[in-house]
């Protein structure tokens, strides 16, 4: 009790409410289509292949996104970027909601629903920019859960499309987009920890290898966590043939897991440091990743699945326990690329998975296929890892102690640059 009082004191809570509030709502929106995939391919006959594709469009298009609006958030601040964008979402789900009708419709509404996914980075350098370096890790990690927007998509966008149809269902969501844009405006502030910097000083991390390194960690813990959400009622209808809303059903519990592991990953490398973390969970995850490519039974199926969904959640908080030590004056430009990338990743787990299943009729081999890269990047992070420790990060991968006679923060050597 004691560590949360002081954790809470010594940043912004409101701010960090509102971030998680930005994040989760926007998050709902963006894997809307994947919570409406057996629907939206019932109603147009799609093949694996093309739900696939459908699911992972929004995904591509809200990577893309990220990046540029990390930067927009550095020059006119966070909380403006972040009221912009949410007036954005609103104007595409209105679209949706009166123009989309035919599959060619769903997917140019998938480009348009990636404006919600480009909120990463700003909603989690706004929600930690106002805590120390102690806690950047819970925070970031809470900020992070907004992820379980997942789980709302999962849990009410087919009940709702089940009784007013799919597309009425982006109307809705409209509607419920202001409640995070009136909590931004009221409640957030501004946090102190921007630094003018020139462009090219703020891009720098675009050509420094470690950004590369934690772009191929990202691909995994997030990628997978995403790719694996937006595909996952497509593959419970298609594998076990079940009712649409209870695949919703199945989806949201093993995403509000991942979402709330996210925390737990945050506070846990906090702790024993985000390089350790990161190791223990990418072993986690590989084994279940592993073990759904035997086909289990439905109840073994939705076992691995939440089982991988907790250690990537775990994954993606570890992660940003590292991004703001490696990066602390540019965390929301550097936060945006990874999630950028990482996002990308998210759009190779449906595809892979759908092609599997239309080429040799299970889903198995997509599963393999991922587990493998899954190891390779696991031995990179594990040989990069030593330098990190010898430069910014202490052992492990926990936060440097500040040295007595200075307040700097401690930045990474040159031999980081250059890909």
């Amino acid at each position: 009790m004691a560590s949360a009082k002081a954790f809470l004191r010594s940043g912004h809570p409101p701010t960090l409410f509102a971030a998680f509030l930005y994040f989760d709502f926007s998050f709902a929106v963006w894997v809307l289509n994947g919570a409406m995939g057996p629907f939206i391919t019932e109603q147009f006959h799609l093949s694996p292949a093309q739900t696939g594709l459908m699911v992972s469009i929004p995904t591509m298009a809200g990577a893309l996104m990220r990046f540029p609006l990390g930067v927009l958030g550095q020059y006119i601040g966070r909380k403006s970027a972040a009221i912009i964008e949410m007036l954005t979402i609103i104007a595409a789900l209105m679209y949706g909601f009166f123009f989309v009708h035919t599959f060619s419709n769903v997917l140019a509404m998938g480009v348009l629903l990636g404006t919600a996914g480009a909120s990463f980075g700003v909603a989690l350098s706004l929600g930690a920019g106002w805590f120390p370096q102690e806690y950047k890790g819970l925070a970031m990690g809470i900020a992070g859960a907004g992820n379980s927007g997942t789980a709302l998509a999962a849990f009410f966008a087919p009940r709702l499309a089940k009784v007013y149809g799919w597309s009425n269902v982006y109307g809705v969501a409209a509607l419920f987009m202001l409640l995070p844009l009136l909590t931004m405006i009221i409640f957030a502030k501004e946090p102190p920890d921007k630094e003018h910097q020139t462009l090219g000083q703020h891009l720098k991390c675009l050509v420094e290898a470690d950004g590369w390194y934690f772009n191929l960690i990202y691909i995994i813990t997030f990628g997978g966590f995403l790719g694996l959400a937006t595909f996952l009622p497509s593959l419970f209808v298609s594998q076990f043939h079940m009712a649409k809303t209870e695949a919703g059903t199945l989806t949201m519990m093993a995403t509000l897991l991942g979402s709330a592991t996210r925390v737990l990953g945050g506070w846990l490398s906090d702790k024993i440091g985000g390089i350790t973390t990161l190791s223990v969970v990418f072993l986690v995850a590989i084994a279940g990743i592993f073990g759904l490519t035997t086909s289990p039974s439905l109840a073994a199926t939705t076992l691995l699945f939440m089982l991988c969904f907790a250690a990537l959640g775990a994954g993606n908080g570890a992660t940003f326990q590292l991004v703001p030590l490696r990066w602390p004056l540019t965390t929301a430009i550097a936060g945006g690329m990874i999630g950028e990338i990482g996002a990308l990743g998210g759009s190779i787990l449906p595809n892979v998975l759908g092609i599997s299943k239309q080429k040799t009729g299970s889903f198995s081999a997509g599963f393999a296929v991922y587990a493998v890269f899954a190891i390779a990047v696991l031995i990179v992070m594990r040989l990069v890892a030593r330098r990190w420790t010898r430069t910014w990060v202490g052992k492990g991968g926990r936060a440097m102690s500040p040295t007595p006679d200075s307040s700097e923060v401690i930045v990474p050597a040159s031999p980081a640059i250059a890909v």
